[in-house]
């Protein structure tokens, strides 16, 4: 797979501002079932990751997703940086491997375990994985890059519904019940900033 500079610049420019905008919405969501900084240190692990895009965007597009991913590790506090991070290191791992596009469906299924097992969570427990698993199904259904970004939104919104079962906010039991978790959150705002940028995207 060849170097792609604006691709990996782009993608990382769009999730650097998308969280840049909606981090105050993450931190008020987390401030109603957890320690309320959620957005901030998601805006910190993507600074991070904005301050060397330069060194990134020249590299490998499954080699920058990777050392994204473990930016990410190092740089977020909390649960985000481990769960995010593991996606995109072991995306990034499978992606340099890829033989095949339609395959692509399946290795984003095998990082969402990944995380699912360093979460020790699974769909329904009210974590980013409700959005994940929702986003791996569209793909599956090679939906559009616009459906993908509702499901995602979507899923999101729904985990409002659902009782915390793994995190700070699982301590509140059913009191968790009516808000939006904001790791799920933070993933449809990635998620739909990453489809809307593909899908202005033309290779040159």
């Amino acid at each position: 797979m060849q170097t792609d500079r604006a691709l990996i610049l782009g993608l990382i420019e769009a999730c650097h501002d998308a969280i840049t905008i909606h981090a105050d919405d993450l931190c008020e969501l987390d401030r109603a079932i957890g320690d309320g900084d959620h957005g901030t240190n998601m805006r910190r692990g993507c600074e991070a990751v904005y301050l060397d895009r330069e060194r990134l965007c020249c590299l490998a597009l499954p080699q920058a997703i990777e050392l994204i991913g473990v930016a990410l590790v190092m740089s977020v506090g909390g649960a985000a940086g481990p769960l995010y991070g593991t996606l995109l290191i072991e995306l990034g791992r499978r992606l340099s491997i890829l033989e095949n596009e339609g395959d692509f469906a399946l290795i984003f299924g095998e990082a969402i375990e990944a995380v699912a097992r360093r979460g020790r969570a699974g769909a329904g427990d009210k974590t980013l994985l409700d959005v994940l698993y929702p986003i791996q199904a569209e793909i599956m259904r090679r939906s559009t890059l616009i459906n993908i970004a509702k499901r995602a939104v979507l899923s999101a919104e729904l985990t409002a519904d659902m009782k915390a079962m793994r995190g700070r906010a699982s301590f509140l039991g059913d009191r968790s019940v009516g808000h939006i978790d904001p790791g799920a959150s933070s993933c449809a705002h990635l998620t739909t900033a990453i489809c809307r940028y593909l899908e202005e995207y033309r290779p040159a």
